[in-house]
């Protein structure tokens, strides 16, 4: 003889993410896995003012009465009409191209 247990109706159905406590942990726990995307960018900065010198390799903008040369290559977006004299602001990342690490100063062997 197959026994069969009948449905139990007194069972409750988890009800998720309709709680707010439920959406809350779901919402933050998104936002932990897009941090380490955010945390790892390098920082973006922006200089604006006239173009002084234009080459395939730099670009050359006054600020104030300091003169920004900054590089470029094939990947720089250009959008408008680039020529000396225009009026640009550009997007730029500071990124190291070499790093030389000093050896350390011995100390001095007490007597």
């Amino acid at each position: 003889m197959i026994f069969q247990s009948a449905p139990n109706q007194n069972v409750k159905k988890p009800k998720i993410l309709r709680s707010p406590i439920a959406v809350w942990i779901a919402i933050v726990c998104l936002l932990f896995l897009a941090f380490p995307a955010v945390a790892g960018s390098v920082n973006t900065y922006q200089v604006t003012g006239p173009v002084l010198a234009l080459t395939n390799d730099m670009i050359a903008v006054q600020k104030g009465k300091d003169r920004w040369e900054l590089g470029r290559d094939a990947s720089t977006k250009v959008d408008g009409d680039l020529k000396v004299g225009s009026k640009v602001t550009i997007q730029y990342r500071m990124v190291a191209i070499s790093v030389t690490v000093k050896p350390e100063k011995s100390t001095k062997k007490a007597k």
